[in-house]
């Protein structure tokens, strides 16, 4: 069966942004163009839609689904944190709108030879961009202190060096080459009974090694700057984080902003999925939208 992804809170991330005919707006994140579909109806005429994802893949998905507004639409193969090149190589000097959604997309998640998830058993990859280290790479050359570290501080595993112990053992059997191995390794590292736990027992590692893999956070930190910076005065910037430590980030940085005047937050708590989009989409069930503007006098 296909896969079909569903764009989280869609209809709120666009409701923040407010698009509006000739606006230049950059989904950081495009995808499958979930999101993009609603907004480039929005900003036409005149509008321009840069979308940027990592995924040469599933950029594919956003070229087909945005076809019949090519020439409002410029899409790019680029890491986001490069959103100031990438803008530099259009000529486009400021923006409208921001929109970063940073969960991994159902299309990658399914696909079992990307290696997402424990769900589909594949190769022990993780890479969004298809290039440089894979999980595979860092689960079976890492020292078991590194590990350990990776797991606590991207996963926040409470049992990080149980499970980097566990991992150490098992590959000087064999080396660990697909996600069915490393979710079991891990799940046999874990206490028996666990019920305070309503997760998978190797979410957390997954989750840690896919940071780790894609430089996630560093990422993130310097793409919302480059981002906030590039906003006109009035534009808008929406987030959709799915765990603790973007968040924190968006969260952080959204407050240093608006300490100095720079930013209005328009969400003071984040939005959450409604029960409607949980029961139609339960991957959305962990996902927080913050929303800011900036201010008109800088």
């Amino acid at each position: 069966m296909k896969t079909v992804h569903i764009a989280v809170m869609a209809e709120e991330a666009i409701t923040f942004l407010a698009p509006k005919p000739s606006d230049i707006i950059v989904d950081c994140t495009i995808g499958a163009a979930g999101h993009s579909r609603g907004i480039i109806e929005k900003i036409l005429p005149g509008g321009k839609l840069i979308g940027i994802d990592r995924d040469v893949n599933i950029l594919k998905a956003a070229q087909e689904t945005l076809k019949s507004y090519k020439e409002n639409v410029f899409l790019k193969n680029e890491n986001f944190r490069n959103i100031d090149s990438v803008l530099g190589g259009l000529d486009v000097t400021r923006l409208d709108g921001a929109l970063f959604d940073l969960g991994v997309s159902s299309l990658q998640l399914d696909d079992a030879s990307r290696g997402f998830s424990f769900s589909v058993d594949g190769p022990l990859d993780m890479r969004m961009s298809l290039s440089g280290p894979s999980a595979a790479d860092i689960v079976n050359t890492a020292g078991k202190d590194e590990l350990a570290d990776i797991i606590f501080k991207f996963g926040e595993e409470r049992f990080s060096r149980r499970i980097a112990g566990a991992i150490v053992a098992a590959r000087r059997r064999s080396l660990i080459r697909t996600t069915s191995q490393l979710a079991d390794i891990v799940m046999k590292a874990l206490p028996k009974t666990r019920p305070w736990q309503k997760i998978h027992p190797a979410t957390r590692t997954f989750q840690a090694l896919r940071i780790a893999v894609n430089d996630e956070l560093n990422a993130l930190e310097e793409a919302l700057r480059k981002a906030l910076d590039l906003l006109s005065p009035g534009g808008r910037i929406c987030v959709i984080s799915f765990h603790s430590l973007e968040d924190r980030i968006v969260k952080n940085m959204f407050k240093d902003f608006a300490l100095n005047a720079e930013l209005e937050i328009l969400t003071k708590k984040p939005v959450t999925p409604g029960r409607h989009e949980l029961e139609v989409n339960p991957r959305s069930r962990s996902a927080k939208l913050r929303a800011a503007i900036k201010m008109e006098h800088i």
